[in-house]
């Protein structure tokens, strides 16, 4: 089968042909029908983070969603033919990070991993919503704390961050956006965001509660100036790996700052679910399998729109 492969740092992915995945004691095959293209592939392929690989060369991909083809030893409670997306929660041993993922005509699958995707919703949704939806999900709900009439700034309003304004304003939150992107003013109204700004500073006169910074290009700063005073800013991008902030500021304003990394399977779950209703309909972008490493150099010269997903169907 054909397969994205890493290879190196500052190398480009290179397509090869490797052997199909046989499926072990726990494990499913899986053909691939989506999967979703994320930043941090680049910042693997970059070099920043591609010490967290577990081998090299590896197939990246941590998004995934298919169909399972084949089931190995053992396996009950899943069907050949199940619609299924991979809870890539299992961080450091899950697809594209710890083993070969999604970047493949097929993938191992561990049944722990497997959440059925709901009727209704697409393969490419479902790919997306394994870490950009979740990973949104649980840093708005979870780290955030975000509830009925909190008020909720949104910084970026890329893969990420338009799943979590639209996830908030779902809460029952009052939210409100920045993004650099003036274009986004648009998308921004149709998440039910009730202000769009292009600077973040713009954002201080609301008194905001919380602030989640899905952008991260030295944007945390800014984020603890405009919070209101014994308020939070919950940081989940990275786009910059370093930050200046004012130490006196968050020490005056008692201002929370919180990372948050990722997410776990009922983040996913209530993803789905969203989506099925109707409700979460984020933009995404599709490319062909074909084109997953064109797709990355997009990630990287910040040219995608929504969240971008490599269409494996045939």
């Amino acid at each position: 089968m054909r397969a994205w492969q890493y290879v190196g740092t500052g190398r480009p992915l290179a397509l090869v042909e490797v052997p199909d995945p046989v499926a072990g004691p726990g494990e499913v095959v899986i053909d691939v029908r989506a999967a979703g293209l994320c930043h941090t592939d680049v910042a693997i392929m970059d070099g920043p983070t591609s010490s967290i690989l577990g081998h090299v060369p590896i197939v990246l991909g941590h998004e995934v969603a298919g169909v399972v083809r084949e089931l190995g030893p053992g396996v009950t409670g899943v069907r050949v033919g199940d619609r299924v997306g991979i809870d890539p929660s299992g961080g450091f041993h899950g697809p594209g990070v710890g083993r070969d993922g999604g970047y493949a005509e097929a993938t191992i699958g561990r049944v722990g991993e497997l959440v059925p995707i709901p009727d209704g919703v697409s393969f490419e949704q479902a790919a997306a919503g394994t870490d950009a939806g979740a990973t949104s999900h649980h840093a708005v709900l979870v780290a955030a704390q975000v509830t009925t009439g909190t008020r909720v700034g949104v910084i970026g309003l890329g893969g990420l961050g338009q799943i979590g304004a639209r996830v908030a304003v779902l809460a029952g939150a009052e939210v409100h956006a920045a993004d650099v992107r003036a274009e986004l003013g648009d998308v921004a109204r149709g998440l039910g965001v009730q202000t769009f700004v292009t600077d973040v500073a713009e954002l201080a006169p609301l008194g905001l509660d919380v602030i989640i910074d899905f952008a991260g290009m030295r944007t945390t700063g800014p984020a603890i100036d405009a919070v209101r005073p014994g308020g939070r800013v919950v940081q989940v991008g990275a786009g910059a790996p370093e930050a200046t902030i004012s130490v006196e500021r968050l020490v005056i304003k008692r201002v929370e700052l919180i990372g948050t990394l990722g997410s776990d399977r009922s983040d996913l779950e209530s993803i789905y679910r969203l989506l099925a209703s109707g409700e979460l309909d984020p933009v995404i972008s599709t490319i062909g399998f074909d084109d997953i490493a064109d797709g990355l150099d997009r990630l990287r010269r910040g040219q995608a729109t929504g969240r971008l997903v490599a269409s494996c169907t045939d």
